[in-house]
């Protein structure tokens, strides 16, 4: 099984920093630090979420990150359709025995169930916004904490 890679969340977290900032920038090595990771895996996730139209870039000094799009307007399903490659379940590596009974036919059982999945994955996707993300990690960031 293939799976969902971390471009999604790397996707999303920058997001959600950019919504935070409202209107203002935010350079990729400031995103890339909040993820304490490669400013430069950073650049290739906003380079594509900049091709889906959901953020755009200035050059220079003062340049940096921006939202597209009004946090409210953006979902989960947005960064995940703008960075996520093929499907999240595969089938066999190699084509069962067509000699075997179960062989035979759970290529299209299995399509039928996994397609199902990713539509139930994408529907759950789509039901958050940037902006409703946003506000469940603020209002979870000022709850106390157990020591």
């Amino acid at each position: 099984m293939a799976g969902l890679s971390s471009r999604s969340a790397v996707a999303i977290h920058a997001l959600a920093m950019l919504a935070h900032r409202r209107g203002g920038s935010l350079t990729s090595a400031e995103i890339a630090d909040s993820l304490e990771s490669n400013p430069v895996l950073v650049r290739r996730i906003l380079g594509r979420l900049r091709d889906a139209h959901l953020v755009w870039s200035t050059e220079g000094r003062g340049g940096g990150w921006s939202l597209a799009r009004a946090p409210r307007d953006i979902t989960l399903y947005d960064a995940y359709a703008a960075v996520e490659e093929g499907q999240v379940f595969s089938r066999h590596t190699h084509p069962p025995s067509g000699a075997c009974e179960v062989g035979r036919s759970i290529g299209n059982v299995l399509d039928a169930e996994f397609r199902s999945a990713e539509r139930a994955l994408e529907e759950q996707l789509d039901r958050t916004t940037i902006a409703g993300l946003l506000q469940q990690i603020l209002a979870s960031d000022n709850e106390p904490r157990d020591h």
